[in-house]
Formats: C-alpha cells, structure tokens, sequence
C-alpha cells in the first residue's frame, strides 16, 4: 500500500476540466490511473486565471494540505490566459509569465514538493495558439535550466483530430470528455514515470496508455 502520497494540480480551467461532462478533466483521469494503492489528489484550478492570480494564490493552497510528513507532488498548468489579448495588448507578458511559473517551481523544490509542469494547450484560435506555442517554448526552456520536469502537449494536441473538433464544438477553448482523454493519454507515461520517483522522461504522446471514458479567456 501507498504511504501518505499528495497531489496538487494547479492552474487553471484547462486543469479544472471545464466542458467535461463526467467532471474529471485530463488531471483526474491522471490521478484515477495510479498502480500501487490510492494517492489524495487536490484539483486547484480555476477558470480564467494567469499566472499572476495563480502565483499569487497557490501556495497558501497547497501549504493547506501538503503536510510535511507526507510525499508531496505540485502539478502546475497554465499559460493560455496569459495570452488571450484584451484591449490590444496579452492579459500577461512573456517574460512576466515565465517569471511567474519560475517562481512557482523555484518555492515547491524549496519546500520539497517535486513540481512538475505541463505546457498549455491549444485553442480555436489560429493567432492565440501563436503566441502559446512561443510561451509553451519559452516554458519548456526555463525547466529545463531549473532542472523541474516539463511536459508539452500543445503540437500533439493540435495534430489531435478529437481535442480540435470538440473544442471548435464547444466554447472554443475547452473540449469535452474526449478531449481531456485524449490529453490525459498524452502525459500518462511521464506521469507514471514521475509519480514512481522514476528519472525517467518520455515525450508527451509516446507509448500512451488508454483510459477509460473516452472568447478563448479560458
């Protein structure tokens, strides 16, 4: 049996779930496919949020039920409102956003939660999903040089037939239950990879595992 293991997910609609119908989203799908005995698992995403409001939240929130005698993990997921433009300019800069998530993974490793970043997903909009792929880059390379796990989904998602169509289907940002399986199987090797303490890192969509259940201010 698993000891006390923990797990925040934290961002924002996307980690949420919002537009699934069975209200699990990709984060619960994770968090429901753990061999080796149960985990408690903490969604704190909330929608619309930036990497300004979740910075400035998250920490109180996982300090709330990351107790220091437990093996505590921290998921971050975020980005896409930061580049959603609102009276001509992006809600967050790049620079900014970046700084924002180092600070984030920078207080987890201080706290001796292993953080884990997955990178933001694309939406149906053509000029947005620009500048997300340009911050999803700009992620990938400030973990790598602070040594935190990263994780992006944004060309696998957009090659995705499943995530486009339901999320064109939909509010134009967020896809149904087909959409967050189809994400959730992109991460589930890294995810099974880290959550056993694994050094290993497989690239988003390699060898997925299958699940069960099959304005972009999001």
């Amino acid at each position: 049996m698993r000891s006390d293991f923990r797990v925040c997910f934290i961002g924002d609609s996307f980690v949420a779930g919002v537009g699934d119908p069975d209200h699990r989203g990709w984060a619960g799908r994770l968090a429901s496919a753990v061999p080796g005995g149960p985990i408690t698992s903490y969604n704190l995403g909330v929608r619309r949020q930036t990497t300004r409001d979740i910075e400035a939240r998250w920490f109180a929130e996982a300090q709330a039920r990351l107790p220091r005698d437990c093996d505590a993990r921290v998921v971050f997921s975020c980005g896409v409102n930061d580049t959603t433009e609102e009276g001509g300019a992006t809600r967050v800069e790049r620079a900014e956003s970046v700084s924002n998530l180092r600070s984030m993974t920078e207080l987890a490793k201080l706290q001796g939660w292993q953080p884990w970043v997955v990178g933001p997903p694309p939406v149906f909009d053509e000029l947005q999903n620009e500048r997300t792929r340009m911050l999803d880059e700009d992620f990938a390379a400030m973990c790598e040089q602070q040594n935190v796990q990263y994780c992006s989904v944004f060309d696998d998602l957009r090659a995705t037939e499943v995530w486009m169509r339901q999320v064109a289907e939909g509010d134009g940002a967020h896809p149904g239950s087909g959409g967050y399986q189809a994400f959730a199987q992109l991460l589930m090797p890294t995810w099974l990879a880290w959550i056993e303490g694994s050094s290993a890192t497989p690239a988003a969509g390699s060898s997925a595992q299958n699940l069960d259940g099959a304005a972009n201010s999001v």
